[in-house]
């Protein structure tokens, strides 16, 4: 084969792909101390290395979709492993048993929105958010409502009425509910208050009924959104970009999972 031929063939030929071994390695080579401690603070366990979201992005657009390699780091246990997990996953081969287990055993608030998004990219959407909202684990609760909230800005085939019914269940229930669960609940009636213009005006009543939501975020500087308020200043800048909805905007962007 001439040279020009092998240069072309050199060219063409996909990157290798990156193994547990190195991806842990990277992981590793990438963590801080400052990080882990912040991580710590809001309830990350061990092990873990401490690696940005930033280290965590150049990652994810070097590995793309690898699904055999998010399963691998997922059984790590390793914290850094498993949000890297969360964002290669591929939500189209995700099994139920697989979901269930990844729900069951996430427990940190700050991964919790990629767990909702890969759910709700999966055909099992639906299903687990029926299936988790009574569950015995409060982990698989708390996955849920964060579902529910993502489908309800990136599914459209879902009608309306479910997402009303989940709005009624929470006016019912989140000031009985527990700690993290009253958070979720809150996030998920902005979320479904951000679907469409329609819900927009059912989810902003259900917020003012249901009122001040009590949530203890222990030693962060996080904050409980006033529901009502953060629906509308979503609207807002939403609208002023030339989108119908928030959730319009929401499904032209990079997917949440990648971007953040």
């Amino acid at each position: 084969m001439p040279a020009t031929a092998k240069s072309a063939v050199a060219l063409k030929a996909p990157p290798a792909r990156m193994t547990l071994a190195q991806a842990m390695s990277t992981l590793e080579k990438a963590g801080s101390a400052q990080t882990r401690k912040t991580y710590a603070r809001h309830g990350a366990p061990e092990p873990m290395f401490g690696v940005s979201f930033a280290t965590q992005k150049t990652l994810v657009k070097r590995i793309r979709v690898d699904q055999d390699l998010a399963l691998a780091l997922w059984d790590t246990g390793n914290f850094d492993a498993r949000i890297l997990a969360l964002k290669i996953a591929d939500p189209a081969r995700m099994s139920p048993r697989d979901l269930d287990r990844w729900s069951a055993e996430l427990s940190v608030r700050s991964c919790g929105g990629y767990l909702a998004h890969l759910v709700a990219e999966s055909p099992h959407a639906r299903a687990k958010a029926d299936q988790w909202r009574p569950a015995r684990s409060e982990n698989q609760r708390l996955a849920a409502w964060g579902v529910i909230g993502a489908m309800a800005m990136l599914d459209e085939e879902t009608a309306d009425t479910w997402f009303e019914e989940r709005l009624s269940e929470i006016e019912r229930t989140i000031h009985a509910a527990p700690n993290r669960q009253r958070e979720a609940m809150n996030q998920a009636v902005i979320l479904i208050g951000c679907r469409n213009a329609a819900l927009r005006k059912k989810a902003a009543a259900a917020a003012k009924r249901i009122g001040k939501v009590d949530v203890d975020h222990g030693d962060t500087a996080c904050k409980t959104p006033d529901a009502a308020q953060y629906i509308e200043k979503t609207w807002a800048h939403s609208t002023s970009k030339g989108f119908a909805s928030p959730a319009a905007h929401e499904r032209a962007r990079e997917p949440m999972r990648t971007r953040c």
